[in-house]
């Protein structure tokens, strides 16, 4: 029988067809089953986060009050289903993140693992509802910046108000923050499409991942130490929906206030093209090469499952980098 009635009398619709397959299945469920320990996955951070791109077997060994042999068995089994690489150097082992893996291990640490535990980020939105009128909304958000920005087209200003609403709804969870968001998003958008490079401060754009941590905190470093001598952007090339909360908290420490406005945004050409130096963070090569802009790789750690005193290593490894950016940048 390929097809059965419903009570209702529709007809259901085999959906076999389109489940993953046996091999596939059972080749994923052995990877999950791997990854289904605490201190894997703690291990499996803190490899990922490691500013050398790799960590020692001792180093890990730190991660639990548990006897080494314990550790190297973990990591086997890590290995095992190809999620780890390892090389030998003396004495200690050396593991690092199977290149074939990355995309899927910064899926599970990044995205997963954090929505599993994320009450800050659950959303407020009733879904049975109705939706405002964004559309009216957005539209007389893209006049008002019109009239500011009277240099652009009006068509240009509202093609910028729409792409920023569409980006920043793929990932958003509370719906009723949208419209603000944009406009900051769209006001920074717009500033940058209309910067004039030879009568500005220096300007520096740093991307991670999520935007969610490192990126952020290393542009909020900037605008403190340089005040107003140096601009600095941030962006994800797979923006977060939420900021991390330990990195929302010293974002407050360095910024007062305006930390609560911080919020992860996409990448963009236009943030890129006005940009004098572009420093990525963890995310390999997705920005455009732009003639005459400046391109640096900083490897620091990750902020995403880290401790808050874990954070709070990071945001001094970044401030050293910041300190002496901003002293080349400055004459």
């Amino acid at each position: 029988m390929n097809a059965m009635l419903t009570t209702e009398g529709d007809t259901c619709s085999p959906v076999a067809s389109h489940a993953i397959g046996v091999d596939a299945a059972t080749s994923v469920a052995s990877t999950l089953k791997a990854l289904s320990d605490p201190l894997r996955l703690r291990m499996l951070s803190a490899i990922a986060s490691d500013p050398r791109g790799e960590s020692c077997v001792c180093d890990l060994a730190e991660l639990a009050d548990v006897a080494q042999p314990t550790v190297s068995h973990h990591l086997k089994v890590l290995k095992d289903v190809d999620v780890l690489t390892s090389e030998r150097r003396g004495t200690w082992v050396w593991y690092r993140i199977n290149p074939n893996r990355r995309s899927a291990v910064t899926a599970l640490l990044e995205s997963f693992a954090p929505a599993t535990l994320a009450p800050w980020s659950v959303a407020d939105d009733h879904h049975d509802e109705p939706r405002p009128d964004f559309d009216a909304r957005v539209t007389h958000l893209a006049d008002e910046l019109a009239a500011e920005v009277t240099e652009l087209d009006p068509n240009v200003v509202l093609t910028i108000v729409r792409e920023s609403y569409i980006a920043l709804a793929r990932t958003a969870r509370v719906t009723s923050a949208l419209v603000p968001l944009t406009e900051r998003f769209a006001r920074q958008r717009l500033a940058d499409l209309t910067r004039d490079r030879d009568a500005s401060v220096p300007q520096v754009l740093f991307v991670c991942v999520a935007n969610a941590g490192r990126s952020q905190l290393a542009a909020a470093l900037v605008n403190k130490l340089a005040a107003g001598k140096v601009i600095a952007r941030s962006a994800g090339s797979a923006p977060a929906d939420v900021m991390h909360p330990h990195v929302r908290s010293i974002l407050a420490e360095i910024e007062g206030d305006l930390a609560a406005e911080r919020f992860p945004k996409p990448l963009t050409d236009d943030a890129v093209r006005a940009a004098d130096v572009v420093i990525t963070m963890g995310c390999g090569d997705v920005c455009p090469i732009i003639p005459g802009v400046r391109y640096d790789d900083w490897a620091v750690g990750d902020p995403a499952l880290a401790s808050r005193d874990g954070v709070a290593a990071i945001r001094d490894d970044i401030a050293g980098r910041v300190r002496a950016l901003v002293d080349d940048l400055l004459p």
